[in-house]
């Protein structure tokens, strides 16, 4: 479970580009919930990811994991609760390192780390196995250098290795939007295996509002740094695209541009 209660975020306060990006953000994600959250350029979508994760830490307001206070924690002490995938293939995985090396990292994530083989014997069956499912080939390259790997098949290391040791909520940051649509839809459908197999809690960030209705179980809608819909249950399996870009331009009261939301 995680909970965020009014957070309050600004960037260079007092300043000709002072940004205030949070505005009192509440939202509550129950264990085993999947989340997708859409808002245009701006809404805030990027700095609650970061404030879940430890990145950022807002200027007010809490923020709780499974009823523990983490609003002050570093990212580093989060290690063990929250786990995360970004939008830049290359961002999640170390292109020098092999692909079983950035499966031992991920692995000993949150853990101390000392002197040893970086992969042990049952580690690398592990891995192997947990590669397998990936339907990649990968499995068997598992000495092969991750910069080798295609961007699509970086991003499905990082979904496996984002999942490798449990966590308290799992962070998917537009991990999608670097990728050709064939690519696109494989991570999609792997992360709702991942999401779904492994109970995860999740809350997806993606710009296609497509995406945030085919995908989870709640969509939740940002606009300056709040909270403007909110759907879940028959009502948002009976929607379309068109539904909910209507109730946002009704909520707001304004007509959104297209191409600050995309439709597909």
């Amino acid at each position: 479970m995680m909970r965020a209660d009014n957070l309050q975020k600004t960037f260079n306060p007092g300043t000709p580009v002072e940004n205030h990006v949070l505005r009192g953000m509440s939202l509550t994600i129950e264990t085993g919930q999947f989340v997708t959250v859409i808002g245009s350029n701006g809404a805030g979508k990027s700095t609650l990811l970061n404030a879940i994760s430890g990145d950022i830490q807002p200027d007010s307001g809490r923020l709780f994991i499974d009823q523990q206070d983490v609003t002050r924690m570093g990212a580093w002490q989060r290690a063990k609760l929250v786990a995360r995938v970004f939008q830049d293939p290359m961002a999640g995985t170390c292109e020098g390192l092999s692909i079983e090396e950035n499966l031992a990292l991920a692995w000993q994530r949150g853990e101390k780390r000392g002197l040893g083989l970086a992969v042990k014997k049952a580690q690398r069956e592990l891995f192997r196995d947990k590669l397998a499912t990936l339907k990649l080939g990968l499995e068997n390259r598992l000495s092969d250098r991750m910069g080798l790997l295609s961007g699509g098949q970086r991003q499905a290391i990082s979904l496996l290795m984002a999942s490798l040791r449990p966590s308290r909520i799992l962070l998917l940051d537009e991990h999608t939007a670097a990728l050709d649509p064939k690519t696109a839809a494989f991570v999609l459908e792997l992360t709702d295996q991942i999401v779904r197999d492994n109970k995860l809690t999740a809350l997806m960030v993606t710009h296609s509002m497509r995406q945030a209705l085919d995908h989870g179980d709640r969509t939740v809608m940002l606009h300056q740094g709040q909270v403007v819909l909110d759907v879940s249950g028959e009502t948002r399996r009976q929607m379309q695209v068109a539904d909910l870009l209507s109730m946002f331009e009704k909520t707001r009261g304004e007509v959104i541009d297209d191409d600050a939301l995309l439709l597909g």
